[in-house]
């Protein structure tokens, strides 16, 4: 049980990076840690209790390099590390990290394209966990199927889902949660729903949400919930705060090796083309040229 504790402490030390720094800045690290330090205790000798809690806490090492491979771009990697870790969350019968792991992989759909098979991960993460599930669980599930659901413009279906979670996340008691769960608080799920909404073009409703949504601690999360406000403010035709609040999410980002946050700059410069001669969509370009994200945006694929 000390091996798994400092498996678990390690592993820690690296989320606290990944929030921090983004996925790009230590996954090489965690991916050599878990290959030459993690996968030979898989090979010794261990008890069957013992044998449960380190598949239980490498699976969860395991999810954390396939978020971190998803962060920084590296997707095919990302699929393979999920599908890992959800092999031994099953080998451990942890049925709530088996369900973490998809609703993971729903998020990864979601981003790369994958609606429909999004929204169907993130269904059987809510569904394998019956009889296990715990409210939180159950809310940041509804919330993956919601996001899946406002990309295909299914906007009841989306906000059904929204409201499930929502109710959900009302009847939560942290005290009953895994430890890794209690990061998905009110305003996780407001930048949730805030990605929703703007995706089903309701923009004053994302606005009002993305205000919501910093929680002042989880700095790429605030970063990702500055841009949805950035892109509501666009979509409602504010144009001039739009572009104050693109900047606040570069400072933001500053120190942020994220591939997604990219990603999200790149789609905003898009829908910023047809403003180009707009005086405040000028001085952005002037102030944020000096922003590595930018520069980093405006040759990305999605721009």
């Amino acid at each position: 049980m000390a091996d798994i504790a400092m498996v678990k402490a390690t592993a820690d030390t690296f989320a606290a990076l990944d929030d921090r720094f983004g996925g790009g800045h230590a996954r090489r690290a965690v991916i050599q840690y878990l290959s030459h330090d993690v996968a030979p205790l898989l090979h010794g000798t261990y008890t069957e209790s013992v044998g449960r809690a380190l598949f239980t806490t490498v699976g969860e090492a395991l999810r954390l390099a396939g978020w971190m491979s998803y962060d920084a771009g590296q997707h095919g990697l990302a699929q393979r590390y999920y599908l890992y870790g959800l092999r031994l969350a099953q080998d451990a019968g942890d049925r709530r990290l088996a369900g973490s792991i998809l609703s993971a992989m729903s998020h990864q759909a979601t981003f790369v394209g994958r609606f429909s098979d999004a929204a169907t991960l993130a269904r059987a993460a809510r569904m394998g966990i019956s009889g296990v599930a715990t409210p939180t669980l159950m809310a940041q599930f509804w919330a993956m199927e919601a996001r899946a659901l406002a990309r295909t413009s299914d906007h009841h279906a989306a906000q059904h889902a929204l409201t499930e979670a929502e109710r959900s996340l009302d009847r939560r008691n942290q005290g009953d949660e895994p430890e890794w769960i209690t990061y998905f608080d009110d305003a996780e799920l407001s930048a949730e729903a805030a990605h929703c909404f703007r995706d089903i073009n309701s923009a004053q409703r994302s606005v009002e949400h993305a205000g919501n949504a910093m929680s002042g601690s989880h700095i790429r999360s605030d970063f990702f919930a500055t841009m949805v406000l950035a892109d509501a403010h666009l979509q409602a035709g504010d144009v001039e705060e739009a572009c104050r609040v693109a900047l606040d999410a570069l400072d933001l980002g500053e120190q942020l090796r994220s591939a997604r946050a990219v990603s999200y700059l790149a789609e905003f410069r898009t829908a910023l083309t047809a403003l180009q001669t707009n005086a405040h969509v000028r001085d952005l370009h002037e102030q944020a040229g000096e922003h590595r994200l930018w520069t980093a945006a405006s040759s990305n694929p999605r721009a």
